[in-house]
């Protein structure tokens, strides 16, 4: 299992802060994270920068095997 940790608006859509998932790559991490929260959370996961293990990653073809740790970062606004 890896753990997904999401983050501020990301977390708000989804309902939690955190949750365990187990996919290949990241477009199947996208697809199970978009069909557990719905279109609220699928509109925000579309501006999210995703961390791999803190690696930023956007292939959907991207393997997950052996990533331990995923972050989705919403865009911050702030001064």
């Amino acid at each position: 299992m890896i753990q997904v940790r999401l983050f501020a608006a990301a977390a708000d859509a989804a309902g939690t802060a955190t949750e365990d998932v187990s996919c290949d790559t990241l477009g199947a991490l996208v697809e199970e994270l978009q069909q557990r929260h719905g279109e609220q959370f699928a509109a925000v996961l579309d501006r999210c920068s995703v961390l791999v293990d803190g690696r930023a990653v956007t292939d959907p073809a991207e393997s997950l095997a052996g990533a331990q740790i995923i972050d989705i970062l919403p865009p911050f606004a702030g001064g």
